[in-house]
């Protein structure tokens, strides 16, 4: 498996390694102009949570606060245990 490539942004790399400590896996967006990935949680069907991950987003700590935000509402990695 390729490692992951790090987000330019320190604020968005630690919410990233938070939300992978936590069972979410990073995919690549293929293509996309702007963003740098997806964030997958541990469901790995269409039911689960999925979220875009900006390459430059208007306001860097406020992207980074959603991702945790997510990574804590999800009940999936509950359901996994």
């Amino acid at each position: 498996m390729a490692k992951r490539p790090k987000h330019p942004n320190k604020e968005i790399e630690a919410a990233i390694l938070y939300a992978e400590k936590n069972g979410w896996i990073y995919k690549d967006s293929g293509k996309s102009a702007h963003a740098w990935g997806r964030l997958l949680c541990p469901l790995h069907t269409r039911e689960g949570h999925q979220m875009s991950v900006w390459s430059t987003p208007r306001n860097p700590y406020n992207h980074s606060r959603q991702i945790e935000k997510l990574v804590d509402q999800c009940q999936h990695a509950e359901d996994e245990k």
